[in-house]
């Protein structure tokens, strides 16, 4: 899968309407048939920021997404709202889902 991490710091006055600011695009996205997930997160040190983690089927998936008419949307509406351009890591991993974290297991 195509596994990605992108930091977005949105303007101050933008900030509180972010997950309203993009729905569409995130609706849009999490119906694409080879997205495995798509979930943003503010971050608890800096309200400006939020960190999107998605990830993709594969190599197709991901140039579908970014081929779609909802992403060419976003690339204009959300700059606008944006203090900076968004930070990102992108890995393509051998596996298709989340594994769990062994060394923080819950017990019965």
């Amino acid at each position: 899968m195509i596994f990605i991490t992108a930091k977005f710091r949105v303007l101050p006055e933008h900030a509180d309407d972010w997950p309203a600011i993009t729905r569409e695009f995130t609706e849009a996205t999490r119906a694409e048939p080879g997205c495995l997930w798509f979930d943003w997160s503010r971050s608890v040190d800096d309200p400006n920021e939020y960190v999107l983690v998605e990830a993709f089927r594969d190599d197709d998936a991901g140039g579908e997404h970014v081929r779609s008419a909802h992403f060419a949307a976003a690339r204009e509406t959300l700059p606008p709202h944006l203090a900076e351009t968004p930070r990102i890591v992108n890995a393509t991993v051998p596996q298709q889902d989340w594994s769990e974290l062994g060394e923080l297991a819950v017990r019965d």
